[in-house]
């Protein structure tokens, strides 16, 4: 026998002291937290009841095709779907956008290299989904006012390679919508799939719009849309992970479907990338779903959107802060509005304070900004967190903005990331002090040096620091290299 459970479940409890809290509201970037008592318990009980039932095969778990229908129906009458609507419940955003791609991909197997056109703001899941499927993005940059995407711009850049137009609801950086209507009726004139990515807006704005928001078309309904994912454990308040990708009828989902007899075993027949899935988040999102209905979410909704308009008046009324962009959603994006201090710091200086906001580089006409999610905890919260916030700016001022020395700076612009080395990678990090990566409570210096980087090569940074964190320690005495 190992260790007692009492001792195991203790050692996991000291581990998760470490870790950024998931409710409260403190921490705005990651979790989404109702804020209603009982609403975890209720999840994972239903999480145990279904988590040893095996997703794989519907007709061996009657109860989990049950559940993936209800949830399916549940999201298509919210977001515009009709009775063809059809869907899959997938592990998460990614999976969703990954999947759309897939099946527009794979329903033009006539064309050998094709293409996604996509605003230079879509979310990375789709570069992701590129990568995977040999598809080529076509990035179109957006309005740099507004950053939504271009309308015209779009339908210029899709051709006759092109599997699927992807826009945004509302993009993840800025929490700006996209113009759905405008870009899917180019798609459909051109005979191209037009998704819908409203994995995290889309269980929000619907409710917002009932509360007298004016949040444009987005979803279903809107002619040329064939696709659309929403994420459940965002704004549906259901435990990760679990995610949603609608298809406007059968045939559009079909190729999805993967199904192999070419081996001795059972015919392999999969709905979604997972094999083997567990009951388990299936199970709570619709014991969620079910519990919460309709007015529930209504309520969530009312207070988020409070919150909202309470952070972003809050926000613009701190010297020397600004919010990007005209947001419609539950996202803000805060810029520095004057170059006697840096975000960064701000970022960190707010963690001091018991808040994580999360940093995010600049990138065209967006410079370094600090991304806050807000969710219905956050409600009543709101003077609190902007107090802090205009005491970190203040803090950040009289620290002044972050200077990297010319010799880093010049190391990072000679290093190229295709031919980038782990030994480069770790005397860069021993001149930005921090030999021994780990990972340490202050980032401002860090953001600045991957700032100062161009996108590729900050990706090929991060992939060794990843490498770095990545590495398990072996146990005290062991030698791993006679194993």
């Amino acid at each position: 026998m190992g260790l007692p459970a009492e001792q195991v479940l203790d050692e996991l409890r000291a581990l998760r002291a470490g870790d950024l809290p998931t409710h409260g509201g403190h921490t705005l970037a990651y979790v989404y937290d109702s804020g209603l008592a009982g609403l975890d318990d209720l999840a994972a009980r239903a999480h145990a009841l279904a988590s040893s039932a095996n997703g794989l095969d519907p007709t061996a778990f009657p109860s989990l095709l049950r559940m993936e229908n209800d949830i399916v129906a549940t999201a298509a009458a919210l977001l515009g779907g009709g009775q063809a609507t059809v869907g899959s419940v997938t592990s998460g955003g990614t999976e969703s956008c990954m999947l759309a791609v897939h099946a527009a991909r794979s329903a033009r197997p006539e064309i050998d290299r094709p293409r996604i056109v996509l605003a230079s703001t879509a979310h990375a899941a789709f570069h992701k989904a590129a990568h995977y499927f040999g598809v080529e993005a076509v990035t179109v940059p957006v309005d740099p006012a507004t950053f939504r995407a271009d309308p015209a711009a779009m339908a210029d850049a899709i051709d006759d390679r092109t599997v699927l137009v992807v826009v945004s609801a509302p993009s993840y950086a800025h929490g700006v919508l996209d113009p759905v209507p405008e870009i899917a009726a180019a798609a459909a004139e051109r005979g191209v799939r037009c998704h819908v990515d409203a994995c995290i807006g889309g269980w929000v704005l619907p409710y917002f719009r009932a509360l007298g928001e004016p949040v444009p078309d987005f979803d279903l309904s809107v002619p040329g849309v064939t696709s659309l994912s929403v994420d459940l454990h965002k704004y549906a308040y259901c435990p990760k992970g679990t995610s949603v990708l609608l298809h406007a009828d059968a045939a559009l989902r079909r190729t999805q479907f993967f199904a192999s007899a070419a081996w001795p075993g059972y015919t392999m027949l999969n709905s979604t990338m997972q094999s083997t899935r567990s009951g388990g988040p299936l199970a709570a999102a619709w014991a969620v779903l079910n519990h919460l209905g309709d007015n529930g979410y209504r309520s969530l909704a009312e207070q988020t959107l409070s919150s909202v308009r309470t952070l972003r008046s809050g926000i613009d009324g701190i010297e020397g802060l600004r919010v990007q962009g005209d947001p419609r959603s539950t996202l803000l994006s805060v810029v520095a509005d004057d170059d006697t201090f840096d975000v960064f710091t701000v970022a960190d200086e707010m963690t001091e304070r018991g808040w994580y906001l999360q940093p995010q580089f600049g990138f065209e006409s967006s410079p370094a900004n600090l991304h806050l999610t807000v969710t219905a905890a956050n409600h009543g919260s709101e003077s609190e967190l902007l107090t802090d916030l205009a005491a970190s700016v203040t803090a950040a001022r009289r620290n002044g903005p972050v200077s990297l020395s010319e010799e880093l700076v010049a190391a990072i612009a000679g290093l190229d990331p295709s031919q980038l080395t782990p030994e480069q990678f770790a005397g860069l990090l021993a001149m930005a002090g921090m030999a021994g990566a780990g990972t340490p409570k202050r980032m401002a210096e860090i953001n600045a040096m991957l700032g100062a980087a161009a996108p590729g090569l900050r990706e090929r940074l991060l992939v060794e620091f990843l490498g770095v964190l990545y590495t398990p320690t072996p146990p005290p005495g062991e030698d791993r290299s006679t194993h």
